[in-house]
């Protein structure tokens, strides 16, 4: 039987307008694919391992990195942004805290490192290196400090391992809400694998912290920043920089003397 001719006019139209609905499914099903390529770029970041001076062995390969003030007696674990050269670092931390050991190790997949960055990698890689940097200083205190993506590192190694003192650079809540933000057509919080749930690992610190918030953060718009620090149990020392963005917060001199004062400062009482 032939079908009405009516209805044979509908079809055209019916695929029309079901055709940006098949295009939005398309696109969420190509950024739950690739979406590790959105949260880490580390080309930029590739160099040889010549000049490093720090391994440790992890998943039968070495991710190597450096070390500076080796024999101090505490030290300090930096854990950098998705895109950063940790190592460009060095000659701050090595001006701001001679007192300190420092640690600069990039994230596998990173810098000289081989293997495929995400989050239970990347924490387990980090609280790897903090049993093994607590091995190297045994008597000494312990310092995190993690900027932007190494906030979410940072916040969990903090949960789970004894930090004398924690830092966080534009930090946020967690990844869901900040790409929520960016990409706001999307269902990102159900596509996406690698959350860093900040707001809820930091339940579990009750340490004194220390936040860096940039006031003209286009990456984590303030407002990341200021749901994390309303949601912690211990309320934070902030340091704020309302001009800064997000990248050319440390070009401050005021974000390495605010970092060295509180990482100096004797505990507070009662902590």
């Amino acid at each position: 039987m032939a079908e009405p001719r009516g209805r044979r006019r509908m079809w055209p139209w019916l695929t029309l307008a079901a055709l940006p609905l098949l295009l939005w499914l398309v696109l969420c099903v190509g950024m739950y694919l690739q979406q590790r390529h959105f949260i880490y770029f580390p080309q930029a970041t590739r160099t040889s391992a010549e000049g490093t001076n720090f391994e440790l062995g992890r998943d039968g390969f070495m991710l190597r990195g450096w070390q500076l003030h080796p024999q101090r007696t505490d030290a300090l674990i930096y854990f950098g942004g998705n895109a950063e050269r940790v190592q460009d670092n060095a000659v701050d931390f090595d001006r701001s805290l001679p007192g300190w050991s420092i640690y600069l190790l990039p994230y596998r997949g990173y810098g000289p490192n081989p293997g495929a960055p995400n989050e239970a990698s990347l924490v387990a890689d980090a609280l790897a290196l903090y049993d093994d940097v607590r091995r190297r200083h045994p008597q000494g205190r312990i310092a995190v400090v993690g900027r932007s993506l190494g906030s979410g590192v940072a916040v969990q190694v903090a949960a789970r391992r004894p930090v004398d003192r924690l830092v966080l650079v534009t930090p946020f809540d967690s990844l869901g809400e900040v790409a929520s933000t960016h990409y706001p057509w999307l269902p990102v919080r159900w596509l996406l694998r690698d959350r860093y749930e900040s707001t809820r690992h930091l339940r579990a610190r009750q340490g004194e912290w220390l936040v860096l918030r940039a006031g003209r953060d286009r990456v984590v718009p303030p407002r990341h920043t200021d749901r994390l620090i309303a949601t912690a149990p211990v309320p934070p020392r902030v340091v704020d920089f309302p001009e800064a963005g997000h990248d050319d917060l440390s070009l401050s001199p005021r974000y390495w003397s605010a970092m060295a004062e509180f990482l100096q400062a004797p505990a507070a009482s009662g902590r």
